[in-house]
């Protein structure tokens, strides 16, 4: 019998903002190439596990093993796209600035990029279709162009495993488009990829596994393991709506007990997880 090597390994990991806990004793692993969705509701410490596997946010308890080996031993493993909110778009750089700070770790910060890395930058220009807009300053790029750049930046770093925090919001359909063409050719290069997602059906039909959490662990196995019935009441609460047909749609935006309006979609047939 092979065995499946494991390339990210998640022990036990809590993490807490001062007193508070936001992520309890989440526990999984990520086979090589696996495509992974993240789901659960605003505050369900969908970003803070993105931090956590990146370094950004100290372990309160638990561990992250990568290829074997904790969490830093490796400088330019793991590639992380954060939420576009959180970028600063105003700062004067170009897009191939930008791309360029993907290869930062392969020769750090204070060293001239070399040959070999401007090789590097223009291919994965090339594969986001954004070579055209090498010299623009980000801050003049519309948001969907502002996401191709931080993924060719993620592609420059030349990552096993690729974080996105909601790649899919805000951004045109083009660009949705090309999102999930490059997770298909990730995929095909061995490269492991966990997206962030509050669309219940994407993570239904474009993904391998779905990791469910709602400050803990609530199910991780295919979408239609995890996408239940009853596993999506525990993440969601009374945000979880059923219908008359089996359907089943949440309010992704919203905690649980709040007032809210249903805007995603589960298809009948996850209903009893076959």
């Amino acid at each position: 019998m092979t065995h499946t090597p494991h390339r990210l390994e998640v022990e036990n990991v809590s993490v807490a903002y001062g007193d508070k806990n936001v992520l309890n004793e989440v526990s999984f692993q990520v086979t090589h190439g696996a495509r992974i969705a993240v789901v659960g509701p605003n505050g369900a410490g969908k970003s803070t596990l993105f931090k956590a596997l990146v370094g950004l946010l100290p372990l309160k308890t638990g561990r992250i093993l990568i290829h074997g080996l904790p969490l830093g031993n490796h400088k330019d493993c793991v590639a992380y796209i954060p939420q576009r909110e959180e970028v600063d778009w105003r700062f004067p750089v170009s897009v191939r600035d930008v791309v360029m700070m993907g290869r930062f770790n392969s020769h750090g910060w204070f060293s001239r990029p070399n040959p070999a890395d401007a090789v590097v930058v223009e291919r994965s220009l090339a594969e986001m279709s954004i070579a055209n807009l090498s010299d623009v300053s980000i801050s003049d790029l519309s948001g969907g162009q502002q996401q191709r750049v931080f993924l060719a930046r993620a592609l420059a770093q030349e990552p096993h495993i690729l974080l996105m925090d909601e790649p899919f919001t805000g951004v045109d359909i083009t660009t949705q488009d090309a999102t999930l063409k490059l997770l298909d050719r990730l995929q095909q290069r061995q490269v492991t990829t966990i997206i962030s997602t509050h669309d219940l059906n994407l993570a239904a039909t474009r993904f391998d596994m779905v990791l469910l959490i709602n400050k803990r662990l609530v199910a991780f196995g295919t979408p239609a393991q995890a996408l239940t019935q009853e596993n999506l009441q525990k993440a969601f609460g009374n945000s979880l709506l059923v219908m008359d047909s089996g359907a089943m749609l949440v309010d992704a935006c919203c905690p649980p007990d709040e007032e809210h309006h249903h805007d995603v979609v589960v298809e009948p047939f996850f209903k009893n997880g076959v």
